[in-house]
This record gives structure tokens, C-alpha cells and sequence, in this order.
């Protein structure tokens, strides 16, 4: 055994007193046990197995259904490090306080070792973690999630070289919860949630938050991006990745159809990744990404047979949901927006008896699943899954894409003039809050690279290292900015999304191969509209040139919010970019 390993666990267990400690090979046999024994106390409920085989449903607790980003830290020797828009907690200080927390939080319960490779095991882009948990649901997520077994360890040989996570669910105190990351020290503390986005520590935990300050010390990256293949008929095929804040459409755009002229000409979508890429300088030169994770997490409440049919039917085995609704009629689950054909005999996620007429006190509707309730699927069931999933070495980039929701301001797609202005236009990513969120709507929330909740160091440290990746390599994919979401004076989406997006990869990837022409324009270089094909759209060549209109009075107006955004960031804000917004500012003034 590692002698690292094992002092981290006898030190834990000292701590949190475990009435005795299981390791986790990730073997059938294994998992199968866990199963039957979350079951039987009632931590998890077997689903109809000829409908959904290997499928479960598990509910957490009330008070625990999301990330909760006010009680995530990132805890460093010093605040400067973690930056404005983290919460920081002096590490020293930290440890003292969860120490009292986690001090025999485990009493009467299992202290599960889970070893676990973020990437395939032996890859050098691959980094290995141990989480250790007194909870069964997070061994069997993290088997889906990552890559659990006993082989970590002869991949991590007699080296210290992992990431140590240390899991208790205690008594899901709202009041004691905290996720904290010391991004120095390569550990993760997570106590009193059971919630998927606090506790499979794999996640945004190690593969974002750790592994972005990873990255900035040894010169990669880690992001919040999706990674598809768009394969042309001539069997070429193009790798993306691209970075959305959520409510998005990142999944959707992961897992895209292409519309039916582009499929009976032979064009496909692969899908690498949904959510996370790690990048790195190929032998080539070009930018590698691969994906870390091995399962996907995604958001239950909307995924459908019409807005994602690959992430449904990559639910059908093998998957555990959580929060959403128990159909009696056929132990299966249901969520809203699935079908229009609610069961008539159902669980609600909170446990209680639920039908399409159930009300609360006020008399408005229940819901059955929780909007924020989730499916945690293996990856190999999704029917669009790249043949390069597994590849060692990660697939090649050639376009980075950045978007947000925008419903005026942003066009359809525009293309960066410069890496340098690629990383401005990604450290100015917005989206508009929609009535789903909470408080006013349309306003403007800047999310850098969709990286603002998960960058594990100084935000402007983190631009600076984008910028540096010029330094490391002379053949960096091309970076664009993509909006859905431009809306005419009723409200109402212009641009039909979903497959439809496919014919605006199609523009990029032709702009990568310098097939078409594009017009320079303050912000960039839009597309000429007789470039994107609109064959059988419900839009005609004028509309769409409204979508890719460039107003330049609500740019002065983005400036300014640049402007104040960037504020944030004093003396840490790279020069480079604040000459990008000055010269942004020249161009509308022209």
C-alpha cells in the first residue's frame, strides 16, 4: 500500500472514528453489495430492472439540493491567492474549524476508500484522487463518475502525487456545511451534505477548482467546457470545446442531432465530453483536451425525447437518479418536461404521495422532481460517444467557443480577432438572469469562461495564464463567441437552437479552414449572412442578418459594465486586457 495513502486514511479515521473501514476496488461483485445495502436501508430504491436495468432512485435531504456556493472556500496560506471572486478562509484556520466538525462524525457508520483516476488510468493527463465517505450513494456515483479501482494505485505507484478528499455527512447541518478546497495542498473537505455537486468530489471539487490551480502551476488548463467531434462527410473530424454558464444549452450543444439535411449529407456529432475539458500542449504543438470524468451529472427536469434524446437514452442503465419523481405505476422515475403524461400514482422527491392534481397550502401545483434534480449516467451509454472517449492523449482543438444568454447585445456568433482578444471576449462572458433564477430578470451577470464559481485561484491570475498559453504554442485553435438566445420585441427566440446549431458550427469550422469570408466589425468578425445555411428554417436572409447585427450603442453600454466588472481584479488584471477593452472602445467610438 501507498504509504501516502494510508497515512491520510489511519489520520481520518482517527479524526472522524469510523466503526470500520471498507476499500473500494470498483469491482461488479462490490458494487452490487453496496447496492443491495443501500437498499435495504432505505438510502436508495431499485427501479423497475427490465425498464431501467442497474437503474436506482435516492433522495437527499431537504435542505441539501444543489451546490451551495455561498459555503464553498478556497482556503490558502493567503487571500490574494484565492482572489476577489472566491471565498477564502486562511487554511490554517480552516482545518482548525472543520477538524471539530468532523471530529467522530463517523461514529456508528463505514468509512468507504474510494481510489479514482480523473482521466484514464495511466494517461499523463490523468490525475488521481482518494475520497474518503461514510456514504454508499457517493461510492456508487463516483464509480460512475469517474474511473474507480484498484489498478489507481499502481498508477500512483509509491508517489504523492494525489488529491485527497475527505467526505462526512454528519448530521447535514445547513449551518456546519462547508465544501472547502486548499488548492496548496492538493485536499478537498466536504461535511454535512450529501448533495451529488458537494460530495462526488471528483467534480467541479477536484476537476475544476484543484485542477485549474493544478494547471496554473505546471502549464495546462482546467475548464468548464463541453468537447465535441463534428465529423464532415469526408470522414475529417473537428474538435470544439466550448464554455457556457448554465441554462445554456452546453449538454444540448454536447450531444447535438444535426438537422436532417446535414445528416443525410453524412455530417455527425461525437461527443467527448459535457461538461469538463483538461487542455494541454500536444508533441504537436496544438492544443489537447481530454475528459476527465467518465459519467455525466446532468439536470433531469427538461431533458426529453425532443431538447436531448442522446442524454435520455443515456440514462436507460446504470443510472442513479436523485430527486426526481417515483411513478408508482411502473417503478419508474418522472420529472417535469419528460412527457405530457404525468403518473397518476406517484412519490414525490421529497418523499410524499404526489399526483398531477397535488396542490400545497397556498394552492399552487407541486412539483414532482426537483428542478435542480439530477441523473447520474455512464458515459458509454450515449449513443453519439466519441471512439476518441478514451484516448490517452485527448483530441486536437480547433475552436474554442465562448456564449452566454444575450437577448439583444450579443450577435449569433463572432469570431475573435486575436488570441488575446479571444481571451477578453472570454473574460467578459455574460448571460442575462431568465425568470427560472432568483431576483430581477435580464440582469447581466458576468461568469469569465463560465469559470467565476469553479476557478480554484486568482481570477486574474487565471486570465494571465489563458494568455500565457500564447507563449506555449504557435498553433492555438481559433476562439468565437456564440448567442442562442437573441430575442425579438415579443420576447420570443429568433434563432430555433438545438440541431439547429449545427449550422453555425458548420460556419466555424469553415472559418477555421479559411473556406469563408467574414466582416470586421468593433467586436470581431461576423459571419456574412449568405454563409450560414438557413435551408429550411423558418427565417429568411434578413432576419438573419438581424441576428448578426452589431449595435453599437448597447456596446458602449457592455463596455462600461466591462469596465466596472474588471475593477474587481486592481493590479492582477492582465495589461493585455485592459488594452483590449480600450481598444473595444475605440472601435465604437469610430
Amino acid at each position: 500500500m501507498n504509504k501516502y495513502v494510508e497515512k491520510f486514511v489511519n489520520e481520518s479515521a482517527a479524526l472522524t472514528k469510523p466503526d470500520k473501514i471498507v476499500w473500494i476496488d470498483g469491482s461488479k461483485e462490490q458494487i452490487e453489495a453496496l447496492r443491495k445495502e443501500a437498499c435495504s436501508t432505505g438510502e436508495m430504491i431499485k427501479l423497475n430492472q427490465e425498464l431501467l436495468p442497474d437503474c436506482y432512485l435516492h433522495r437527499t435531504a431537504v435542505n441539501d439540493v444543489a451546490r451551495v456556493e455561498g459555503r464553498t472556500f478556497i482556503c490558502t496560506e493567503k487571500k490574494e491567492t484565492a482572489g476577489p471572486t472566491n471565498n477564502w478562509m486562511q487554511k490554517d484556520e480552516a482545518y482548525k474549524m472543520l477538524k471539530e466538525i468532523y471530529d467522530g462524525s463517523m461514529k456508528g457508520r463505514t468509512m468507504y476508500v474510494i481510489p479514482y483516476s480523473m482521466g484514464a488510468i495511466g494517461s499523463k493527463f490523468s490525475k488521481i484522487g482518494i475520497e474518503l465517505t461514510d456514504s454508499i450513494y457517493v461510492v456508487l456515483n463516483m464509480c460512475i463518475m469517474t474511473r474507480v479501482s484498484s489498478k489507481v494505485y499502481d498508477a500512483l505507484g509509491d508517489s504523492d502525487d494525489f488529491v485527497k478528499g475527505l467526505h462526512a455527512k454528519a448530521d447535514i447541518d445547513e449551518e456546519k456545511r462547508y465544501i472547502c478546497q486548499f488548492p496548496e495542498d492538493n485536499t478537498i473537505m466536504s461535511v454535512n451534505s450529501g448533495y451529488g455537486g458537494n460530495v462526488l468530489l471528483g467534480k467541479k471539487c477536484f476537476a475544476l477548482r484543484i485542477a485549474s490551480y493544478q494547471g496554473w502551476q505546471q502549464g495546462w488548463m482546467a475548464e468548464h467546457m463541453l468537447i465535441l467531434g463534428l465529423e464532415k462527410p469526408n470522414g475529417e473530424t473537428k474538435y470544439i470545446a466550448a464554455a457556457f454558464p448554465s441554462a445554456c444549452g452546453k449538454t444540448n450543444l454536447a450531444m447535438l442531432i444535426p438537422p436532417k439535411e446535414y445528416l443525410e449529407k453524412g455530417y455527425k456529432i461525437h461527443t467527448v465530453g459535457d461538461d469538463i475539458a483538461w487542455i494541454r500542449v500536444g508533441a504537436d504543438g496544438r492544443l489537447y483536451a481530454i475528459n476527465p470524468e467518465n459519467g455525466f451529472f446532468g439536470v433531469a427536469p427538461g431533458t426529453n425525447e425532443k431538447s436531448n434524446p442522446n442524454a435520455l437514452a443515456s440514462t436507460k442503465k446504470g443510472t442513479i437518479f436523485t430527486n426526481v419523481c417515483h411513478n408508482l405505476e411502473n417503478n419508474t422515475v418522472w420529472w417535469e418536461g419528460l412527457d405530457k403524461n404525468p403518473p397518476k400514482k406517484a412519490v414525490d422527491w421529497k418523499g410524499n404521495p404526489w399526483t398531477p392534481d397535488t396542490v400545497d397550502a397556498d394552492g399552487k401545483p407541486v412539483k414532482a422532481a426537483h428542478p435542480n434534480s439530477r441523473f447520474t449516467a455512464p458515459a458509454v451509454n450515449c449513443p453519439c460517444i466519441s471512439s476518441e472517449f478514451e484516448n490517452p492523449e485527448g483530441v486536437p482543438l480547433d475552436a474554442i467557443i465562448f456564449g452566454g444568454r444575450r437577448a439583444k447585445t450579443t450577435p449569433l456568433v463572432y469570431e475573435s480577432k486575436s488570441w488575446e482578444n479571444g481571451v477578453f471576449i472570454g473574460s467578459i462572458m455574460a448571460s442575462e438572469t431568465t425568470a427560472a433564477a432568483a431576483g430581477a430578470v435580464g440582469v447581466v451577470r458576468r461568469d469569465p469562461m463560465a469559470m467565476l464559481p469553479f476557478c480554484g485561484y486568482n481570477m486574474g491570475d487565471y486570465f494571465a495564464h489563458w494568455l500565457d498559453m500564447k507563449n506555449k504554442s504557435d498553433k492555438l485553435p481559433k476562439i468565437f463567441n456564440v448567442n442562442w438566445f437573441r430575442t425579438d420585441e415579443n420576447g420570443h427566440f429568433i434563432w430555433p437552437g438545438f440541431g439547429d446549431n449545427m449550422r453555425v458550427l458548420d460556419w466555424i469550422i469553415k472559418r477555421c479552414e479559411g473556406a469563408v469570408d467574414a466582416d470586421e466589425t468593433a467586436i470581431g468578425f461576423v459571419p456574412k449572412a449568405e454563409d450560414i445555411n438557413i435551408d429550411g428554417l423558418d427565417i429568411n436572409i434578413e432576419t438573419l442578418k438581424g441576428l448578426l447585427d452589431v449595435d453599437k450603442d448597447m456596446w458602449k453600454s457592455e463596455a462600461e459594465g466591462i469596465e466596472e466588472f474588471y475593477t474587481k481584479f486592481g493590479d492582477k488584471l492582465p495589461e493585455t486586457l485592459r488594452a483590449e477593452l480600450e481598444s473595444l472602445k475605440a472601435n465604437l467610438a469610430k
